[in-house]
């Protein structure tokens, strides 16, 4: 397939890849920079995270088979912790759960475990992506688009709302 053609290889994809690709390489040596470096940072691309996931348009891989997951249990826990303890003792937040409920309650969130989680998708679309097979490429366009709708996305609004607060000062 030529790739002007190929929908895992549009603008949108790869401005994605690159931005998921600096994300995860920040925040796999979170350790290396400052709580206020880490809050800047962050309070900077994520917007730009989320702008990017908002404007992939999904594919319906053609071998679902090809899709793999990279980031495992113990990786995912070495970030979160990494990014709680540096953001000690700032790292949780109330948020609400389902704002179009009118039950819902307030409930206890994390920074770390929101970027956690965002890392987890993007570092699982950049290996995946990174496979020099049109089948694994559309598997990560495809789950990328999925997860950016149920979970990074979501996860993302709701760090940037808590890292707002955080630089600001107005908790």
């Amino acid at each position: 397939m030529d790739n002007n053609n190929n929908p895992a290889f549009t603008k949108q994809v790869i401005e994605l890849l690159t931005v998921a690709n600096e994300f995860c390489l920040f925040t796999q040596k979170v350790n290396d920079y400052s709580k206020e470096d880490i809050v800047v940072y962050y309070r900077r691309i994520i917007p730009l995270l989320y702008l990017k996931g908002s404007l992939v348009k999904d594919i319906l891989p053609q071998n679902a088979d090809q899709n793999e997951r990279f980031v495992l249990e113990e990786e995912w826990e070495t970030v979160f912790n990494n990014i709680r303890n540096k953001l000690y003792p700032d790292d949780h937040f109330w948020v609400c759960a389902d704002p179009h409920s009118e039950d819902t309650e307030a409930e206890k969130a994390s920074i770390a475990e929101c970027i956690a989680d965002c890392y987890q998708d993007m570092r699982d679309f950049v290996m995946l992506y990174q496979k020099n097979l049109q089948d694994a490429r559309e598997n990560a366009v495809h789950y990328v688009v999925v997860n950016f709708n149920n979970h990074w996305g979501p996860a993302l609004t709701k760090a940037l709302y808590a890292l707002h607060f955080l630089s600001t000062g107005t908790q």
